[in-house]
């Protein structure tokens, strides 16, 4: 049984427990969620020694770090240290979307060492295998798609990235409408590439109960992708968007019907202005399934500094109601990212998450920030660096420039304001 059948029977698992008791929520009310679809634990039963993670309504905001391979750097080894660098960093879940080397031997390592959940785009391993050994994309078939997503799920694999609402009509909707960037996800291209050249359906689209046969088998969490998102500001809330959009709620029902967990994943760049509407409306089409975000970023023009224009997107689509934030690196649109770019979008991804939390009215965020506050008024330099969500840096900093006095930072030193008036005012 999976999670959601387990929920649905009133059954408590361990791993509800688990999350109920990490996330400070009363347990009955968890499976409640689970069983409504509103909250995902994603979990493969065959994934043992990791820490499950709720995802969803009433939970705090999760954030995801993405690392893998290309075909232009594979290095395994570089691939782990970026695993280590995520978890380090607390990001929640990781994702392999590797497409360069023995993409099989990255995600066995990948999937040994992590401690939280994994998880994969399984249509990268599809297309890869078609232009190694057939010489294009065009060559994937339908068994070698879901063969690729049969290996991942008994690998252990935690949820999957799959691009089903990517139709031959929402593609005619986006040729009609047209685009600035067209499509910039890889696994809405790779099968967008496949459908024209071939004048057929998505087998995602088409085969969808061949692939909630394997996800309730292994109890895997299908994250629908958004293969038509925006990757212009200008392109963004357009008609094939929400077309791909309405698929997909359409297709979490099925997800729910069979007992499998579902959440949707979403833009892409967005402007400011628009980024709570997209969260509203997704809920909305989706029947109130977890919301799984890249970013969004709210700039187009933020390239080196992308992990910026995506915290601001990510805690304005937190507050609004979005559950899981897909970091973006600062090396976005760049680069790979090194090892220090994975742990810097971590960081600002879960700033903005933190930041978002508040908002929504969590009383242990809200608790931490207090606590914050209480020791600067104490000058309590080691417990500030304790709270704060990257502490290493804090204290790099703090260690970086040494005031004359302990108690005061070299900002203002002698002219600390707290602790000027701290004797009137009292501690």
């Amino acid at each position: 049984m999976t999670q959601l059948e387990h929920a649905r029977a009133g059954d408590i698992t361990p791993a509800m427990h688990q999350v109920a008791e990490t996330e400070k929520v009363d347990v009955e009310l968890l499976r409640t969620r689970v069983a409504e679809g509103t909250v995902v634990i994603p979990l493969n039963n065959s994934h043992l020694n990791i820490n499950p993670v709720g995802i969803g309504e009433g939970l705090l905001i999760k954030v995801n770090a993405n690392i893998g391979t290309s075909g232009d750097e594979v290095d395994l080894q570089e691939e782990l240290s970026k695993l280590q660098a995520a978890t380090d960093a607390k990001a929640d879940t990781i994702m392999d979307l590797s497409t360069g080397g023995d993409t099989r031997s990255v995600l066995e390592a990948i999937m040994k060492r992590s401690p939280v959940p994994v998880g994969t785009v399984p249509i990268y391993q599809a297309a890869v295998e078609a232009v190694r050994g057939q010489g294009g994309i065009i060559h994937m078939t339908p068994d070698l798609i879901f063969a690729a997503v049969e290996e991942h799920a008994r690998k252990g694999v935690d949820f999957m990235t799959i691009h089903a609402g990517v139709t031959v009509a929402a593609l005619e909707r986006l040729r009609s409408q047209g685009r600035i960037t067209d499509i910039v996800s890889r696994g809405g291209a790779f099968l967008a590439t496949w459908m024209l050249y071939h004048k057929a359906e998505n087998p995602f689209y088409e085969g969808f109960d061949r692939l909630l046969s394997v996800a309730s088998e292994h109890d895997i969490t299908l994250s629908l992708g958004d293969g038509l998102r925006p990757g212009s500001l200008a392109d963004a809330t357009d008609r094939a968007q929400i077309q791909e959009l309405l698929t997909l709620g359409e297709l979490a029902q099925r997800a729910w019907n069979a007992g499998v967990q579902v959440m949707i994943e979403g833009p892409g760049h967005v402007p400011l202005d628009q980024v709570e509407a997209q969260v509203v409306l997704q809920k909305k089409l989706c029947g109130g399934a977890p919301f799984y975000v890249l970013g969004p970023l709210v700039t187009d023009i933020a390239a080196g500094h992308d992990h910026i224009a995506c915290a601001i997107g990510g805690a304005v689509a937190g507050m609004a109601g979005a559950d899981f934030l897909c970091y973006v690196t600062p090396s976005e649109h760049l680069r790979l990212p090194s090892v220090e770019d994975v742990r810097e979008g971590v960081i600002a991804a879960r700033i903005a998450a933190h930041a978002a939390d508040i908002a929504r009215g969590r009383k242990d965020a809200i608790d931490k920030d207090k606590e914050m506050s209480r020791a600067r008024k104490n000058l309590d330099w080691e417990r500030q660096i304790s709270l704060s969500i990257d502490p290493s840096k804090a204290r790099e900093y703090r260690s970086g420039s040494k005031p004359s006095s302990n108690d005061v930072c070299t900002m203002c030193g002698e002219f600390c304001a707290i602790k000027i008036v701290r004797e009137y005012f009292g501690s």
